[in-house]
């Protein structure tokens, strides 16, 4: 269940805003468009269940991603 995921994010981020706010930029930045939004969202509260999100750790393809989406602003 989602409220199970959100428990579970808030043993690293103990401010609820804070932990919405990042929530959604990952799932903004990790989301596929052959998927479905509600499934991005709980795979990014299970990562932050799992891994601080505060420390600005991202997995290596988000990373990756990110880097070319960097690089694709600066050109236009």
């Amino acid at each position: 269940m989602r409220s199970d995921l959100v428990f579970g994010a808030l043993t690293h981020v103990s401010n609820r805003y804070q932990l919405c706010q990042l929530a959604s930029k990952a799932t903004r930045k990790l989301h596929k468009p052959s998927t479905r939004l509600q499934d991005t969202t709980n795979e990014v509260l299970a990562h932050f269940h799992g891994a601080n999100p505060m420390q600005g750790s991202l997995p290596p393809a988000a990373a990756h991603k990110s880097a070319a989406q960097s690089q694709q602003r600066r050109a236009a």
